[in-house]
């Protein structure tokens, strides 16, 4: 089994709010997708990085689903898209095998 956990970002590039029907949308996509998921999203995370010097900061939320098997593939054209979406250079999708008891 492996969990899927993917960071979105709340705001741009440009500092601009994310609309909501972009988390809606990934709501519906990976629920329909893998028969449901967990959203982290009433107290966003912090996600800090550093480029070039410079630290930068994103304001996020979490969303995690499980699968029976790891598809690289999907998962790759999957966060292209997120990419595009959020208007973003990238976005992280980890993936981690789990044992559930």
């Amino acid at each position: 089994m492996y969990l899927f956990q993917i960071l979105l970002p709340l705001y741009d590039n440009e500092g601009r709010e994310q609309p909501s029907e972009l988390f809606g949308d990934v709501r519906r996509q990976l629920t329909g997708e893998f028969g449901g998921l967990t959203a982290y999203s009433r107290t966003p995370a912090q996600g800090l990085w550093k480029d070039e010097g410079e630290t930068h900061r994103d304001d996020i939320v979490v969303f995690e689903v499980m699968a029976a098997e790891l598809d690289k593939e999907w998962w790759d054209a999957y966060r292209r898209q997120l990419e595009q979406g959020f208007r973003q250079e990238a976005i992280v999708i980890r993936a981690q095998e789990t044992l559930l008891l």
